[in-house]
This record gives structure tokens, sequence and C-alpha cells, in this order.
């Protein structure tokens, strides 16, 4: 962000996990909004799950004559609600899940929406050169993070997602000031269990990382790369397991210990 722009101040988080706050993005939004207001931000979250978002029926209503940029649902859902929060905001954090290797259905059908909040018959080349129609800017260019978490440890499972968002700045004019991308969510959640954090000491700098990140956001208005990286680093206390994770024969001998695993634990319950 340069100099002269203001600072962020408001910062709002659109949850888009169908486990609301009972979910590991709520958990990972929680930490971030700590460092939020220790900087003196004001941090919100939305919670789709616990929101009416009815799916675009594309039907056109939005841009008839007599209805331009009024959506058919709008007095139906609480779509019209969550965007003038977004309109409102200084900057967005787009929270997800991996959901079948995309963002989750509920964050698409919010964002699906945004059709009815731009003129489609007026047309523009954004500032990185594409091809695209009019938009909304106090909606849509707002600089934004994306906050990506899954269980799974391929580095390939978040790749659609991170892309999705990558897309979306360059067509909304919205800079991309951050990139959490969180795996293994499952173990890394488990940060009070004194064992766990024995196995896994490097849980700990993840959680201190998310906290940065949300202190820079509001003293940046970015997240710095060395953050992110100490936010998205590899827990697994292999050494060189990121390299490791892309071998085949590697691959294998991990769901061979993880079935060993899942038995041990079957046989206790037993």
């Amino acid at each position: 962000m340069k100099e002269h722009q203001t600072l962020p101040k408001r910062i709002l988080a659109i949850n888009g996990s169908h486990h609301g706050v009972k979910g590991h993005t709520h958990a990972f939004l929680q930490t971030i909004s700590k460092g939020v207001t220790a900087a003196g931000g004001e941090f919100e979250e939305v919670v789709l799950a616990g929101l009416k978002i009815q799916r675009c029926l594309g039907c056109g209503f939005c841009h008839t004559p007599d209805h331009a940029l009024h959506c058919a649902l709008e007095e139906k859902d609480d779509v019209a609600w969550v965007f003038n929060k977004m309109a409102n905001a200084d900057l967005i954090i787009f929270a997800t899940p991996i959901q079948v290797f995309g963002i989750s259905s509920l964050l698409k059908t919010l964002l699906d929406r945004l059709y009815s909040t731009s003129d489609v018959n007026r047309f523009r080349v954004t500032r990185s050169g594409l091809f695209f129609h009019d938009i909304n800017e106090r909606i849509c260019s707002k600089p934004f993070v994306s906050l990506i978490n899954c269980d799974n440890l391929d580095e390939e499972m978040p790749l659609n997602a991170r892309h999705y968002f990558r897309q979306y700045a360059r067509f909304m004019d919205a800079p991309l000031v951050g990139e959490l991308i969180r795996n293994a969510g499952g173990i890394v959640l488990q940060k009070n269990d004194p064992e766990i954090l024995l196995k896994f000491p490097k849980i700990a700098d993840v959680f201190s990382a998310y906290e940065e990140s949300g202190r820079e956001l509001v003293s940046m208005g970015r997240i710095r790369r060395s953050t992110q990286q100490r936010a998205n680093q590899e827990i697994i206390p292999v050494p060189f397991f990121g390299q490791l994770k892309r071998l085949s024969i590697f691959k294998h001998i991990m769901v061979e210990k993880a079935k060993r695993l899942l038995d041990f634990k079957v046989s206790e319950k037993g």
C-alpha cells in the first residue's frame, strides 16, 4: 500500500466456513483479530453460516432499465447487508476452508451475487490490462487478504483457491495484501495441548505470525512476506518436509503411518 494512502483501521473478515464459529476458519480469524485490536484497529467477523445467502438466479433482473443494480433477492436475504459491510470496511479478509479443491460454496455463493452490483453493459480495462465490465469499486476493489485452510498436507490442495483470489484481485482492481495458506489445520489448532506442542513446536510460531499479521494490516496495510512465510510454514518436524512430501514414495510412507496411528486409536477406544 502506498504511503500517501490512509492505513486501514476497519478490518472486515468474511468467514465462509459451514462450521461458522465452531470451525478452524473462525479460530484463525480470532487470532488475527487480537493483532488488529492490539494495533488500534477495529475487527469484525461476518459469519456466512449464520446468514441467509441465496444463490444468484442469473435472471438479469438487476440489469433491466427499471431495476438497474437492484437484485431480485435483495430484500429476501442478507447479501445486501454483507455488501454494505464490505463497502464500509477499509480492508477485507476472505476466509475459507478448502471444499472439493476450491473455496467454500458459501463464500462462492456470496461472491456470485456481486453480479448485481456492477453494470455489465459497460466495459473497461483493468489496471492489470484485463478486459472486464464495470464494477462497484466501493465493494469490489478493497484491499484484501485471502485466508485458506485445510487439513490436507499436499501443496496442490489449496492451489485452485489461491488462484481464484489472485484472479479476483486482477479483475476487480483489488490489491491482494496477504496470502495466509494453512495446511494441517486439525493439528495446528490443538495448540493448547502440551503433548501436541511438544511434538509440533512450530505451531506456537504459526499463531504468533497470525497475530502479527493483524498488527501489520493496521500498521502497514499489508502482511510482510516474512510474516506470511512464518504463518504458512510446514509444522511437521521432519527435515526438508516441504521437499519430501512431493515424492510419491514418501507420500505412501505417510499414508501407512497414518493408517497405523488410526488403528492404534481405534484399538485404544475398543
